[in-house]
């Protein structure tokens, strides 16, 4: 892949990552907190889901995805995704982008969630429900760790509920003994859980079914108000980045949707993920790599 020329000063988009339609909750939030500015959205919705692929995968679809989005304009690009932000942030920001950009930067959402998760716990024991590599890849109790030391950090993974989303079957109530497998699970690891992290951004949808199946007192934390308060705060402390970035403090910016799946498929879909109509267009991400 050729690297895209980097010397534009124009203003660009804020950029906004996932391997499908989870990352659609985190831009929900990023455009309450954010509303002058304009979004661009891409959902690499042909391969996902990205939890069960490994690290070298991830790491070379984020990496293209990245390297499309400074295409666009974009001088900061957000990985609304947790399996990204894991296997594949820390190599993009320490390897990639001093060669390709070093004044353009890529964000996750795990390091926001691990610098405040650990204010909402009083027993001391957080629970992290998140995809099968998000887990493999420890990156929440190592993150968590560095803020809070005294915080004991049980992980479940989840791999049915991913697929159970994007498909829509996690509507029909026979899905409930799938919903509650895996918050029994961990609970059954330490009772004395009293926070629980939705460590994907898909499992919003789940939430309020998820309140449903757990002891009164536990808190059920979502990512999307934290990650767009993080980089609310971000753009405060510089100014320089959000000099950069286009549309206004006031007034509504623009929202741009792109797939790399079919476009209808996508619209329809992402209903349950965004409000509002989206249009959004195919693009394709061609594997540098073959992986």
């Amino acid at each position: 892949m050729q690297i895209p020329s980097l010397a534009s000063s124009e203003k660009g988009p804020i950029g906004v990552f996932d391997s499908g339609y989870g990352g659609l909750t985190i831009l929900s939030s990023l455009v309450r907190y954010l509303p002058g500015h304009d979004f661009i959205y891409l959902g690499d919705n042909a391969r996902a889901p990205y939890g069960p692929r490994s690290f070298e995968t991830v790491y070379a679809y984020t990496r293209e995805a990245v390297r499309w989005f400074f295409a666009q304009g974009c001088h900061l690009v957000i990985l609304a995704c947790n399996t990204a932000s894991a296997k594949a942030l820390r190599n993009i920001q320490q390897q990639d982008l001093p060669l390709w950009a070093p004044d353009r930067r890529v964000l996750g959402v795990i390091r926001p969630t691990a610098e405040v998760i650990g204010a909402f716990t009083k027993s001391g024991d957080v629970g992290i429900l998140a995809t099968d590599g998000t887990v493999r890849s420890e990156s929440y109790p190592l993150e968590i760790r560095k803020f809070f030391p005294k915080v004991r950090v049980w992980q479940q993974a989840c791999p049915i509920w991913v697929p159970l989303i994007e498909t829509g079957e996690y509507l029909d109530p026979s899905a409930d003994s799938f919903i509650r497998k895996y918050p029994d699970a961990l609970l059954s690891r330490c009772p004395d859980i009293d926070t629980i992290l939705l460590a994907c951004t898909h499992f919003p949808l789940l939430a309020d079914r998820i309140r449903r199946f757990l002891p009164s007192g536990v808190r059920v934390i979502e990512q999307g108000a934290i990650v767009a308060e993080s980089l609310r705060d971000y753009l405060d402390r510089h100014p320089e980045m959000r000099q950069r970035i286009s549309g206004a403090d006031s007034g509504v910016g623009s929202r741009t949707f792109y797939t790399t799946d079919r476009a209808d498929i996508f619209d329809r879909e992402a209903a349950r993920f965004y409000p509002g109509v989206i249009s959004s267009a195919h693009i394709r991400l061609s594997s540098e790599t073959g992986w």
